[in-house]
């Protein structure tokens, strides 16, 4: 064992990029530059991953309040709608809740509780069960929530939801509404237009409001699918995956991020003579043990990909092998022991196999792109780009 460093992950740091711009181009522009000035070697299978944000912004794939509204009319009809489990982020879902509430005349909001699909808290499960109160059978009013509990506010971001979605409804024109559920069937009981706002369980509720009678079922992942008025679009995940970009525009998933992926692996390996491969990745599969959060607010962890980030991980526990099958044996002796044990594995000797239990097989992808995350932020670290090496290495690799 020559080699001391396993995996190593660098933020590159890059340009603005605006729109317009190629983000192919700058980013293996930006990372060929980065390599030689650091003098750092290419490897086969390193990994170039840039953040979904800026493929986006390049893209000019935007979409106004006025363009959501537009949508929102055309496919419900514009008259009181339903708007199930939204996430509590003014970031991911208060632009998009103001389009939805211009193109309709009442909006019946109803939020889960005691928290939102990602782990936002509206009310902790300890003072529900202090109240006596059931999330999976008990459908809240407002005026029963505020007697309860009162004015909520978030812990992070000092903010009363409920008031603040409100009054987005109210300034965009509409009527609001406001229950507590977690049975989306139970909007029915207020109207038969439903769009249903969760990410993960989307096809669920679709499924169950269509088989309880809903009229018009529409998921986030149905809207801004197709230009409207010269907005940006989506056709695959529509407006799930979109960021605020100001305090009229949101930012949409990028499109084609397949494509961006791989012709960024390509130029990368063409320019190195070594096997690149490449991503676009957006938010990080985590949850965060402290505030409850589960990061993963976009629709995948990473929408573009090159073939060789396809798969899961086929690895041996380290410490099996050395508490179990080499107890006997230490130092560089139970070194060697391990290092052809490893050596020895196929593809498929693993699966059930107890040598490799708690090597939780999660997609590569969702991996990385959680590193990538991780690594690169959501403020000034200004490292949209991520450069990594050493990922695919095992205990073996010199």
């Amino acid at each position: 064992m020559s080699r001391m460093f396993g995996t190593v992950v660098r933020g590159v740091r890059a340009p603005i990029f605006r729109e317009g711009d190629d983000v192919v181009k700058g980013t293996v522009d930006t990372v060929l530059k980065a390599l030689k000035e650091n003098g750092v070697e290419p490897h086969d299978k390193d990994v170039v991953a840039i953040t979904e944000s800026v493929v986006a912004r390049t893209q000019g794939n935007y979409a106004t309040v006025e363009q959501i509204a537009a949508d929102v009319k055309a496919r419900t009809g514009g008259k009181t709608v339903g708007v199930t489990f939204p996430i509590l982020s003014r970031n991911r879902f208060s632009v998009l809740l103001s389009g939805i509430a211009a193109g309709c005349e009442k909006v019946v909001l109803m939020l889960s509780y005691p928290s939102d699909e990602v782990g936002n808290h509206l009310i902790s499960m300890d003072r529900l069960d202090e109240k006596g109160i059931d999330p999976w059978t008990d459908v809240l009013s407002l005026e029963r929530f505020r007697a309860e509990f009162g004015s909520v506010i978030h812990p992070f971001t000092g903010v009363d939801y409920v008031e603040y979605y409100s009054s987005l409804i109210r300034e965009a024109g509409a009527e609001v509404e406001v229950i507590f559920a977690n049975r989306v069937q139970t909007i029915l009981d207020y109207t038969d237009t439903v769009i249903t706002c969760d990410i993960h369980t989307r096809a669920r509720s679709k499924r169950l409001l269509q088989a309880a009678g809903a009229r018009v079922v529409l998921g986030l992942d149905d809207l801004m699918t197709a230009p409207v008025a010269g907005s940006g679009y989506n056709a695959q995940y529509g407006l799930l995956g979109s960021n605020k970009a100001d305090e009229n525009r949101v930012k949409l998933f990028p499109r084609d991020a397949m494509l961006v992926a791989e012709k960024i692996g390509q130029l990368m390996s063409e320019a190195t003579g070594r096997q690149i491969e490449a991503m676009v990745y957006g938010d990080g599969a985590f949850k965060d043990p402290a505030g409850k959060i589960w990061e993963l607010a976009d629709p995948v962890v990473a929408p573009g990909y090159t073939k060789g980030l396809i798969g899961t991980p086929n690895e041996l526990k380290l410490k099996y092998l050395a508490d179990h099958d080499f107890g006997d044996l230490s130092g560089s002796a139970l070194q060697e022991a391990i290092t052809q044990r490893i050596k020895e594995k196929d593809s498929t000797s693993l699966v059930g196999n107890m040598v490799s239990e708690g090597t939780t097989p999660r997609n590569l992808t969702d991996l990385i792109g959680s590193l990538c995350d991780l690594t690169s932020g959501s403020g000034d670290k200004g490292t949209p780009i991520i450069y990594i090496q050493g990922y695919f290495d095992n205990y073996t690799t010199e």
